[in-house]
């Protein structure tokens, strides 16, 4: 579980970032786009965190 979390702290905001990249890339520069592209950056790190976690440990 600890290394899932420090895992996620790293996972989640490079796809947290990309997503907000895209988002940007894509002409769409208002607040919402972008902290929606964010949430779902960082929902979608919790179960990439575990699976990496898993293979590593």
């Amino acid at each position: 579980m600890r290394l899932m979390m420090i895992l996620f702290s790293m996972i989640g905001t490079a796809l947290a970032g990309s997503g907000v990249v895209l988002v940007l890339t894509m002409g769409l520069g208002t607040l919402w786009p972008i902290v929606a592209a964010a949430a779902a950056g960082a929902v979608l790190a919790l179960p990439v965190s575990w699976l990496v976690a898993r293979e590593i440990g």
